[in-house]
């Protein structure tokens, strides 16, 4: 007999899984510097700081914040999609 429950133990796995990875993601920063623009960012697509030829622009750097975020919401948005439309 089919247990529509019994996929609930990998999920969790899943999620507990991508919870480690994103707090993980959270600690690391990378560093790109070209043409007079320096940004930090953090593994987890988020922008620490946004410097233009020396002068520190954190409007930029919340601007891009508020971009990234709506696009994380827009795939979490499709994919819920998808995944109603395959059951």
């Amino acid at each position: 007999m089919f247990n529509p429950l019994s996929g609930l133990g990998d999920l969790k796995k899943l999620q507990e899984q991508a919870q480690a990875m994103q707090k993980a993601l959270q600690k690391e920063e990378v560093t790109i510097e070209k043409n007079g623009i320096k940004i930090v960012m953090r593994g987890d697509q988020q922008i620490i700081s946004v410097e233009i030829d020396g002068i520190i622009e954190n409007r930029v750097a919340d601007a891009i914040n508020d971009a990234v975020k709506k696009t994380q919401e827009l795939a979490a948005k499709k994919l819920l999609e998808i995944s109603q439309q395959q059951q």
